[in-house]
């Protein structure tokens, strides 16, 4: 972090901070629009950012939503609140929604095995629950020896190359990123759905959401509002291309409204029941009942969900990274608040940009 970016954040204008209720709802939060203004234009410049779409929610209702910069640099074209980005792993928790609501119907259960739904999975996979799959846990390598960017291939054959690689770890022995895992997911909501995960996704998680926006990303679909993908290199920014794979682990693109709308209806319980979506964000165990650490902050991963501290808070989030986009979903269920950065620059650390943001929503006043 720059020596700037730390004056801002010991300068910051502190927000109230106020503990949700389940009787009542809390007041909001006033917002320091000047204050996220400062810390957006400082991390753009340094981190060479075109644009970006930043959101703060209050017990489900958005109470600051503005775009920066460009979301195309050859059209000059100003990023906007409805600028549609690619949201790369953000999707892992949409996912885990299905995966969950499918569950809540009784078409299947998060510790099935693994080889009740996808045949001819190795006698490697036979220990190995969609619970495994869901919270990084089942040993299975990060990507499949067949994933090519730029074919696009069925997902079964993703996940079927991946059968005869050894296990990276005995399975609920540790955890350790796995977007093979959610490939193997989304086959599941698809065989057990029995429509592709695309559609029902579309129509049993965005559409009640209200979502009208969200969907699989395409190169050659035309989707409205696209931003544009750029790298900065030798002091140019350039093009990114994007693969024309189609990964559901990073599958869906959204915008800062239809975001914000995703997390109006994970407040209110509209797709999953509340026991179910507390339990999405609690934290895995391994095998010998501990915790199992995950990232740097060693605080856990959830059903889709990684889990930390931050300011005295829990925090539960999730980050995508996918050709120049980058983004971050964090939510801080004790005091209803949630915070949403979009990016089109490969060079952002939105990780760190959300944290910035929420120094001046979070902290208690001065």
């Amino acid at each position: 972090m720059s020596l700037a970016l730390k004056r801002l954040l010991l300068g910051a204008a502190a927000m109230p901070c106020l503990l949700a209720s389940a009787l009542a709802a809390t007041p909001a939060p006033a917002i320091n629009e000047a204050g996220i203004q400062e810390v957006v234009s400082a991390v753009m410049r340094e981190q060479s950012i075109p644009g970006m779409a930043v959101g703060v929610l209050h017990e489900g209702k958005l109470i600051y939503a503005k775009g920066f910069g460009k979301a195309n640099l050859e059209w000059n074209l100003p990023v906007t609140p409805d600028t549609v980005f690619m949201i790369g792993s953000i999707s892992k928790p949409m996912l885990s929604v299905g995966i969950n609501l499918l569950a809540e119907r009784g078409k299947l259960g998060l510790d099935d095995p693994v080889s009740r739904h996808i045949p001819g999975t190795p006698a490697s996979w036979q220990g190995i629950t969609l619970r495994h799959l869901l919270n990084h846990t089942s040993g299975i390598r990060r990507e499949s020896p067949a994933f090519d960017g730029d074919k696009a291939r069925p997902d079964i054959d993703l996940i079927s190359a991946t059968f005869a690689a050894p296990l990276d770890f005995p399975t609920g022995s540790k955890s350790q990123y796995c977007n093979v895992c959610y490939f193997t997911l989304a086959e599941v909501i698809t065989r057990v759905s029995g429509e592709p995960w695309r559609s029902f996704m579309a129509r049993e998680v965005f559409a009640p959401a209200g979502m009208t926006v969200t969907r699989t990303t395409s190169n050659t679909d035309l989707i409205p509002q696209r931003a544009g993908s750029y790298l900065l290199k030798d002091g140019k920014q350039l093009n990114v291309p994007e693969w024309a794979a189609l990964r559901p682990s990073g599958a869906f693109v959204s915008s800062l409204n239809d975001m914000a709308k995703w997390e109006a209806a994970l407040y209110a319980n509209k797709i999953l029941k509340a026991e179910n979506l507390a339990a999405m964000a609690r934290p895995g165990l391994l095998a010998d009942g501990k915790l199992a650490p995950f990232g740097t902050s060693g605080g856990g991963y959830g059903l889709g969900w990684q889990l930390s501290q931050f300011q005295g808070q829990r925090r539960v989030a999730h980050g995508g990274s996918l050709a120049g986009f980058r983004s971050m979903h964090a939510r801080y269920p004790d005091s209803g608040l949630a915070i949403i950065v979009l990016t089109n620059g490969a060079g952002a650390r939105t990780e760190q940009i959300e944290n910035l943001l929420a120094e001046r929503v979070l902290a208690p006043q001065r």
